[in-house]
């Protein structure tokens, strides 16, 4: 495995996310990029550590939990897409449907 990439949607999910926790604390906003891109590259290297969830969806992507958020990502032969960081606690089969569908 060669990485991961970031999709244009991923990318914008994570200024969302560090505008939200900014606006309490940027340091802590900053703290929290820094662990979802930590994230990112566990996954890139042990990209089988995500679970499949098929009552979410039936997508072929997989979830991973990062404290309150859910890093959703597809493997693909060479890499990583990071498809989708978001609130675990969101509808995520309707936010996967307008991402994905």
């Amino acid at each position: 495995m060669s990485g991961y990439v970031l999709s244009a949607d991923a990318g914008l999910d994570l200024e969302d996310i560090w505008e939200y926790i900014a606006g309490d604390s940027i340091a802590q906003a900053d703290r929290w990029i820094a662990r979802l891109f930590d994230a990112f590259e566990s996954i890139a290297r042990s990209p089988g550590i995500g679970h499949r969830r098929t009552d979410l969806t039936e997508w072929d992507v997989l979830f991973w939990p990062v404290g309150n958020y859910v890093i959703v990502y597809r493997v693909a032969r060479d890499r990583v897409e990071i498809v989708a960081v978001t609130q675990g606690a969101r509808d995520i089969p309707a936010f996967l449907g307008r991402r994905l569908g």
